[in-house]
């Protein structure tokens, strides 16, 4: 899948073309959710990701932008470490990498999960809210 945006980005899901550097240094420096992370944690986590979609500026080819999924392939999948470069923000990135990501292909069927502190607007306009009753969740540990 290589979809465009507009003429100035580009989102691909092709995880060869990822810049692995790229995520890595803004996951380990800008995000409250991933810094406990080590590189080799992020390595086998896109690794093993159910999927990847890359946000690529198209003039230089810049990767500005990243989600990652873990999915079972069938039912049930966990959208992750969605990023945006700040100086490209505004442009509509994260909508385009969300809508790709949940919407596009085989996930659109899927039962999505995330967790989130504060981008509830975002994920709000693809129909994610507040887990029922039926939702239980057992806390990560660190340590």
């Amino acid at each position: 899948m290589m979809s465009s945006l507009d003429r100035d980005y580009e989102l691909d899901d092709d995880p060869a073309r990822l810049d692995r550097d790229a995520v890595w240094a803004f996951l380990s420096e800008h995000v409250y959710w991933g810094r406990w992370r080590s590189r080799a944690d992020l390595e086998r986590q896109i690794d093993s990701a159910w999927r990847v979609v890359g946000a690529y500026e198209r003039a230089s080819g810049r990767q500005v932008g990243f989600a990652r999924a873990i999915s079972d392939g069938v039912s049930l999948a966990y959208l992750a470490d969605v990023y945006v470069l700040p100086e490209h923000r505004g442009r509509g990135l994260g909508v385009a990498l969300v809508h790709a990501m949940i919407e596009e292909g085989e996930g659109a069927r899927f039962r999505w999960a995330l967790h989130t502190n504060d981008a509830h607007s975002l994920y709000e306009r693809f129909g994610f809210a507040k887990p029922d009753d039926t939702y239980l969740e057992r806390p990560l540990r660190r340590g």
